[in-house]
This record gives C-alpha cells, structure tokens and sequence, in this order.
C-alpha cells in the first residue's frame, strides 16, 4: 500500500505513512466494535459481513485516487477486516473443546502463515503486473470466503452461540479483569518485540551483516516453514502437560535471548539462521497458549470482547513497533534497538512469571 500510494498515486511519504497509521487505527476501532457486536449477534452473521463488505471496499479502493478518498477507504476497510477477528476467535472456540482447543488455535496460525506465504509471493506478482489486480483479488478473495463461509457451515450449527444471558450467568467484562488487563499488557510488549522481527530485521541483516535480499528471504521463508513443520506437533506434545503460561514464559525468554544475541555473535549465515530458530520457537511457544489462556478467562456472554481486546492489542503493538524502532535506531543504532528489546522480553517474561504465580496462588486457595 505505502509502495503504490507514493508511485502510483504521486503521494508525499508524509502522506502515505498517514494513510498507514490510519490503517493501524482502524483496525483497532475494527477489533473493538467486532467484539461488541459478536456477543450481541454471534459470530457467524459477524464473519460473514465482514467478508463480503471488505471484499467490495478492496475494490471500492482500487478507484481512490485523491489522498481524503485513499485515507477514509483505507480506515473503512481496515475497521471493516479487523472486525473479522474477534468472531473467527470466538469461532475456533466455539468449535473446540478444553482438550483440543490450543491446537485448534495452532492450526489457524498455520493457515494464517500459509495465507501470508502464498498471498506476499501472488502480492509481487501482480504488482508487477498492474496494481490495479491487488485490489481485485484482494476483494474477490474476501468475497470467495464469505461464499465459502455460507456454504460449507450453515448457520443452523452455530446458532446455540447467540444467547440471552439469564440470572445464573454473569457478563464478566473484559476492562474489569485485572489479571487479564496485565495478560494485554505484557502481551502488547511481547508484539511489539515480535514485529521488529519483521520489519527491523531484515533490514538489519542487508545493512550490517550484508546479506543478499536473496538469504534474507530465506531466513524469513525459515521461520514460516518451521512453524508449518513443527508447531502443530510441538503443540499437541504440550497440550495440557502443564499450566499454559509456563510455555509463555519459556517462549518470551527464547525471543529475548535471540535479540540480544544480535549484538554479540559474530556475523555470519550460522548466527543468522540460530537467531531466526531461536525467535521461531520463540513464538510457537508463546503464541498458541496465549490465545488458550484468554479463552480460558470467558464464557459464552463475553468471548467476543475478551477476543477483541486481545486483537486490539497486537494491532497497537504493530503500529507502536515500527514507529519507535525507526526513531530508536535513528538515535542509537541497531545495536540500542537489540539491547532494548531484549530487555523488554526479559521485562515481559518476568510479568508473565508473577502472572503464573498469581494464578497458582489462587488455585491453591480454591482448592483450599
């Protein structure tokens, strides 16, 4: 979006970072008014509309050409995609059980990662055909989904989902649960760690290290392959096996370790590839039993607002990252953006490991 708007729209780079902040913020605005609406309507119907009014407003975009036209498309969209998530959160739940529902979550992660894989590689593709395309697939595709959606799980399967709460059910929300309030946080610290791997990193490697554009997508193409391989198995090895947070903590502390050693390997392919394994299975430790433990926190009434909020956050995470990671090594170099970010992991895996204590204490005087 950045690379069209500033060539082919003639947009200042000014411009077009505001038209990607606005993306950022309309996800957010999405994933809280997504959650809202999926404990009033359900998912089903959310997810549904979603998809079809994002699809028509990708191509609705595609005919923007003026910077107010781009900037409230581009916020309508993104409001309208964002949506999507908190229903298709609390969709996966809805469709597992207590047994199952971490792999549930890892096998949407995997279809995420394969999604994000082959739509970059038809992304480039088109682009270099005409940009004009992108919008077209991008909303047909949406479109396709919707349909999909429709066809193969009717709404009779999922209509138990949209109920009345009655007098021995309480709406717990999201904003008044302080263990879960910490979960955001020191979730929202582990993001924005994470999206410095994708957006500060690969940078890194050309402008420090040297490598070829080439091996830098190798060593991103790693990461995606190792979590299409592995995860799934890694998960259901874990699943249950102990309390969720501890594979948290174990995962925020592998991140951390891999940033720091940014700064102290020597610079080389070897070091690379231990770096990008490290962060790897950093997230495929961390990220499935996130998603596990807020589930864990709602019931039927309030699944949608506790799924928002926990989207809200990595949509913050992703607009924060970049800014500060610019600034940061515009003022002290890669070298401060490492250090920082290995202390931030420490500081969220030290928050995840009272968030644990916390949550034993409290078991043990349940059962007391």
């Amino acid at each position: 979006m950045s690379i069209y708007c500033i060539q082919q729209l003639h947009f200042s780079i000014v411009q077009a970072g505001s038209i990607m902040a606005l993306f950022g913020i309309g996800s957010i605005v999405g994933a809280f008014l997504g959650g809202k609406v999926t404990d009033r309507i359900g998912f089903y119907d959310l997810q549904t509309g979603a998809l079809l009014s994002g699809g028509l407003l990708f191509i609705i975009l595609g005919y923007q050409h003026t910077f107010y036209g781009m900037a409230i498309g581009t916020f309508v969209l993104s409001l309208c995609n964002e949506s999507f998530r908190p229903a298709n959160q609390t969709a996966i739940a809805h469709y597992s059980t207590d047994e199952n529902r971490t792999r549930s979550y890892s096998l949407n992660r995997l279809a995420v990662n394969l999604g994000w894989g082959v739509g970059g590689a038809i992304g480039g593709l088109l682009a270099s055909i005409n940009y004009h395309l992108l919008f077209w697939v991008d909303g047909c595709t949406n479109i396709a989904a919707a349909i999909m959606l429709l066809t193969l799980m009717p709404r009779a399967k999922v209509s138990k989902t949209i109920l009345i709460a009655n007098e021995t059910t309480i709406k717990v929300s999201p904003y008044r649960d302080k263990v879960y309030l910490a979960f955001i946080v020191l979730s929202t610290m582990f993001g924005m760690c994470f999206f410095e791997y994708f957006i500060m990193q690969p940078v890194f490697f050309k402008i420090q290290w040297g490598f070829s554009e080439r091996f830098i997508g190798g060593l991103m193409a790693l990461n995606g392959l190792l979590i299409a391989v592995i995860e799934m198995i890694l998960v259901h090895s874990l699943e249950g096996k102990r309390n969720g947070l501890v594979y948290i903590i174990q995962g925020t502390l592998l991140a951390g370790i891999a940033y720091t050693l940014l700064n102290v390997v020597p610079h080389n392919a070897i070091a690379a590839v231990v770096i990008v394994v490290l962060i790897t299975f950093g997230e495929m430790f961390a990220m499935p039993f996130m998603n596990s433990f807020w589930i864990s926190r709602t019931n039927p009434y309030n699944r949608g607002e506790y799924a928002a909020l926990y989207a809200m956050s990595w949509s913050l995470a992703q607009i924060i990252s970049p800014f500060f990671g610019g600034r940061l090594i515009d003022y002290g170099g890669f070298n401060l953006l490492w250090w920082l970010l290995g202390g931030l992991s420490l500081v969220a895996t030290i928050g995840y490991w009272l968030l644990y204590r916390n949550t034993k204490v409290r078991e043990i005087l349940q059962e007391a």
